[in-house]
This record gives C-alpha cells, structure tokens and sequence, in this order.
C-alpha cells in the first residue's frame, strides 16, 4: 500500500453504530464495485479505469496494480470492524455479557452497512502472500476478541459452550453471511437484523435462554 494510499484511507467514525460515506478514493470504489460484480480474476485494471474515467497511467499513479487495490480494500474493511468492535466492546464494559452482544452487534452492522467491502472477504485468496498474512493476522485478532470474551463468560457461568473457540467461529460465519443476503430495501433494518443475530450468536454460545441484555429484546422490530 503506498503512503498516498493510506492517506487516502478514513475509518474513524463518531460512534460505532454510526454509518456514514465510505470515505474512499474514487479508484478504491469503483474497484470494489468491479471486484463485487465479477471478481478478482474477472476485473482488469483497463475495467477499473474506465469506470473511473481516468487512464490506465493515470490510476498506476495512485496505485500500483491490481492486488495494491484489493489489498487496500480489504485492510480498509477488516481495521474498520475491528475499530467499530473495540469501540463497541469499550463502550460495554468488562461485563462478558453485553460486551458479547455488543460485539456482535458492532460486526453485524458492519456487514450490513459496509455489504460492498464486507463481500470482499471472498476474495481473501486472490491476496499475494504477503498482503494475505496481513489480513488475516487482523482477522484472527477479531476472532480472539470474541474468544476472549466468550472464555471470560464461561468463568463467571455466563455462557456454558464446552467449546469456545468453534462457537465463535461459527458466530463470525453466521454474522459474515449478513453481507451476502442483507438488502436494505428487505423487510428488516440491519438494527433489526443485529438484535437478531445477537439472539442467535447467544444462542450459539450458550447463554441459557438466549437472554438479552438492559431488557432489549434481539427480536424485536
């Protein structure tokens, strides 16, 4: 990624529920478009230029080749969830509880409302290695986030899964899927789509009864 590239990268946001622009380059969005509609392997750089309007030479400018936009793009999403899930886990406390659910909550939201990046996961190994140790180092740092919690949970009798480490695997999965089949124009608001998950994920962790927390009700609209 170079030093213009990351200039060029904005993840801060107000609150971690608060969703506004992508803050992107225009190559960057128009990149993840081409890449969600026909793939890694599918796109060329002449593809992108062209929705852009620019060059060849003139995107070569900003960015390297092809892998230098998918790399961005991902380490993009990836420090994003995982500035929006510590922000999340902050604001709940130490109590493994809501900082469980609004962990959750934090992903799912992401994966709703960030559906163009999120999808891009899918594309994890069309990374050169490099670029692809990278992203999953922040990737299974998200993972143990939620393990960590999960384990402090079942020390205070809190969640009762004998096994951990695959009922957060299995909760990232289920909250990663948000992105393919979340439509906003669909029945449910992605805040309702999350309460939801939220149900689920205690569930899948085993919180007797799947009991929500401060009376909020995951299922509710």
């Amino acid at each position: 990624m170079s030093a213009r590239s990351a200039q060029e990268i904005t993840t801060d946001t107000p609150h971690w529920r608060v969703y506004g622009p992508l803050g992107l380059h225009p190559i960057l969005v128009h990149a993840m478009e081409a890449f969600d509609e026909h793939g890694y392997h599918g796109t060329s750089v002449r593809d992108i230029a062209g929705r852009v309007g620019v060059t060849v030479p003139a995107l070569y400018y900003h960015y390297e080749n092809k892998q230098a936009l998918l790399a961005t793009l991902l380490e993009t999403s990836i420090k994003d969830v995982l500035d929006r899930c510590r922000a999340a886990a902050a604001e709940a406390g130490d109590d493994p509880l809501p900082r469980f659910c609004a962990m959750v909550e934090s992903i799912v939201l992401y994966m709703a409302h960030r559906q163009g990046l999120a999808f891009l996961d899918t594309e994890i190994r069309s990374l050169e290695p490099d670029n692809r140790a990278r992203y999953v180092a922040l990737r299974d740092y998200l993972e143990h986030m939620l393990l960590d919690t999960v384990e402090a949970g079942i020390a205070r009798g809190v969640f009762t899964t004998p096994i951990p480490a695959d009922a957060v695997r299995a909760v990232l999965i289920m909250c990663q899927g948000v992105a393919n089949w979340y439509r906003p124009e669909g029945p449910l608001t992605a805040e309702e789509v999350a309460r939801r998950h939220v149900l689920l994920a205690l569930g899948t962790v085993g919180r007797p009864g799947g009991t929500p927390v401060s009376g909020r009700s995951p299922g509710a609209a």
